[in-house]
């Protein structure tokens, strides 16, 4: 029989018992960003990794390889990788916040970013497993932002990508609770058109993600509706252009979206005929300098105001022919 010396008997438990701790989670809690251990940022970010690499190219077949069985299943998990891989197109993605949770109850738990003010939001994350990584992805240098949000769990048969949905983040670069104070902003100015424009994309980046809610939202909403009926009181379709140099009306005003942001779109009708392109722009020059008389704050906030020209209604059941101009603000 083959002796073995108390020491390495010892090596061999001790050995034995830190591996087991390694491998061990965290007590329950939730870890965010560089409160997650190295050893499983870098597991964390392994799966990121690899999520990126299959995006990149739509690969849905290496996506299997990190899906749990019951994304796999989803009916809409084609239609929202699809979607998560044109985002991954736009520009390079950056990870924004992550999180690793041991979860308290089976039935889930929820994340509090404890932010000040209209700042703060929560993360409310499914139940069903005890330990699960959320990664929020954000663009660099785009103007309308999505976030990608990837949910992995912890199942019997490893990590494994269980969720995966993409949202509107930014508009002009300003997430839901700058687009709201911007708002505010304007509305204080009496720039009723700015301030409605701009709660309206706050309103459309309340959601960046289906387990994210901010605690303004509420509130975001109701200040959308109070400045929404004061618009709709105050100006009437068509409206006539105050000190235009001919009659002209408005028929239409919303926000157009651009590969550098969003911006005013006015849709105005024209008694020059649109083949007549110079004396077209002549007419919107003319335009421009008096289009704050009847929108305040339209030439002192944006960016840019975009124009069209039409000669008839544009009623949605015929194509109609219009002119597009862009202004440059600043």
């Amino acid at each position: 029989m083959k002796y073995t010396k108390p020491f390495t008997r010892i090596s061999i438990f001790l050995f034995t018992v830190f591996t087991l701790q390694s491998c061990a989670p965290p007590g329950p809690g939730i870890y965010k960003n560089d409160k997650i251990s190295s050893g499983d940022q870098t597991r964390f970010h392994d799966l990121n990794k690899k999520l990126f690499a299959a995006l990149k190219t739509n690969d849905e077949v290496q996506l299997e390889f990190i899906m749990s069985q019951d994304f796999i299943a989803a009916p809409y998990r084609k239609r929202q990788v699809e979607l998560a891989s044109n985002r991954f197109k736009e520009g390079e993605y950056s990870l924004l916040d992550e999180y690793y949770i041991v979860n308290h109850y089976i039935h889930g738990d929820t994340i509090n970013a404890n932010l000040k003010g209209s700042n703060n939001y929560k993360l409310y994350c499914p139940g069903g497993v005890k330990e699960m990584y959320i990664a929020c992805f954000v663009p660099k240098n785009i103007a309308n932002q999505y976030m990608i949000t990837a949910i992995y769990c912890k199942f019997d048969y490893g990590w494994k990508l269980n969720q995966l949905d993409q949202s509107a983040y930014a508009k002009n670069g300003q997430n839901a609770p700058q687009l709201y104070a911007a708002a505010k902003a304007s509305y204080a100015k009496g720039y009723l058109v700015n301030a409605l424009n701009t709660a309206a994309s706050a309103i459309n980046c309340t959601r960046p993600s289906t387990i994210w809610k901010y605690d303004a939202e509420t509130e975001m909403s109701g200040f959308y509706s109070t400045v929404l009926n004061e618009v709709s009181g105050k100006y009437h379709i068509p409206m006539a252009i105050k000190g235009a140099p001919t009659h002209l009306e408005i028929i239409r005003i919303f926000n157009q979206a651009t590969p550098e942001g969003d911006f005013p779109m006015i849709y105005y009708l024209t008694n020059i005929k649109l083949k007549d392109t110079t004396a077209l722009k002549k007419e919107n020059e003319g335009i421009r300098k008096v289009i704050g008389n009847t929108i305040p704050g339209l030439d002192k906030e944006n960016k840019y105001v975009m124009y069209s020209a039409f000669n008839e209604w544009p009623t949605g059941i015929k194509t109609v022919e219009h002119f597009d101009m862009k202004q440059k603000l600043r």
